[in-house]
């Protein structure tokens, strides 16, 4: 079967498009067709992590496509069925942290941007109905992670005020259309005029240039919870906009892994802090169901085959995507 691997140097030097044995289907898996994956910032750091020992690796979490076989025991899917891969393993129910031995599709087991994938039965999920290929293929890990950050660590209710720095990413456009459904008020940043008029269009109530003064951009309002994701450069900035007695979920990075806070300030604010990371079974099913019942689909931002897969590589690692990258298969 065709697939994206890699290999030895770190980074897109290591990756290529080439062919690997179709995988077999063991006792309570199922073998999947894929027809549409989605690429992740994960995938980004994948390509370092994976290390050159270590034999060739399907890379990708996310997919979606047709179930084409299944192994003993399995009672649930039927061959013929649509599914969603839930890249999370061995994390069947919500709790404060995943259990020992988690794993995430993509490493260090092989991924989703192939023509198939093995994967455990409880690992595929029905594909809403209402959701494209695509929008399906790009939909588990990001998705995923914003509804747990959200609802599970946030607990946001209607009514509340939500700030999402750094809008445009697959999970920050999530969190801006999950937020809103659920009935908060929602501001984003970002240093990107065209990102910001696209969080607009999809409803959030404020969009802020990262360069400028948040405080005055808001008129001197707080918020009750940030969601936060981009790190060091923007994480004290964070804080400064939360109520007293607010509370701040970090799930990502990307602009610096070390941050200095004053704790005096942190704790006269009886300010809250969680760590969050993608999500369990139960979260899963709990977010299809929220998807299905307020119709919403993922914000798409190009589509590419997988022979392509330069090309969305390096338009992710320059943040030029708003929404999600996807891979069509055929």
């Amino acid at each position: 079967m065709k697939a994206i691997l890699h290999k030895g140097a770190p980074g897109l030097l290591g990756v290529w498009a080439g062919q690997v044995e179709k995988p077999a289907t063991g006792p309570g898996e199922v073998r999947v067709r894929l027809k549409a994956a989605g690429l992740n910032h994960r995938d980004l750091f994948v390509l370092h992590r994976h290390k050159e020992t270590e034999p060739p690796l399907v890379i990708g979490s996310d997919g979606a496509g047709i179930v084409e076989e299944v192994g003993a025991g399995v009672t649930t899917i039927q061959k013929g069925d649509e599914v969603i891969i839930n890249p999370g393993l061995g994390w069947p129910d919500k709790s404060d942290a995943p259990p020992e031995g988690f794993e995430i599709v993509g490493l260090p087991f092989h991924g989703t941007f192939a023509e198939f994938i093995t994967v455990p039965a409880e690992n595929a999920m029905p594909k809403p109905a209402h959701l494209s290929w695509e929008e399906a293929g790009v939909l588990s890990l990001a998705a995923l992670t914003a509804y747990r950050a959200l609802f599970t660590r946030g607990k946001v209710k209607p009514g509340m005020t939500v700030l999402i720095p750094g809008i445009g990413s697959g999970v920050a456009t999530f969190l801006l259309q999950f937020a809103k459904a659920a009935g908060a008020t929602v501001y984003v940043t970002s240093r990107s005029e065209e990102k910001r008029q696209r969080a607009l269009e999809l409803g959030a109530d404020k969009a802020i240039d990262s360069a400028a003064d948040w405080r005055e951009a808001l008129d001197g309002e707080k918020v009750d919870l940030v969601i936060e994701s981009v790190g060091a450069a923007t994480f004290n900035r964070s804080l400064e906009q939360l109520k007293t007695g607010g509370t701040i979920v970090t799930f990502g990075a990307s602009a610096g892994d070390e941050v200095m806070i004053n704790l005096r300030t942190f704790f006269y604010g009886q300010f809250n802090m969680y760590g969050s990371t993608l999500g369990s079974r139960e979260e899963m099913r709990e977010m299809l169901a929220f998807i299905e019942t307020h119709n919403l689909r993922p914000v798409m931002d190009r589509t590419y085959t997988l022979d392509q897969f330069e090309d969305a590589f390096i338009r992710m690692e320059r943040a030029e995507q708003i929404g999600k990258i996807a891979f069509t298969i055929e």
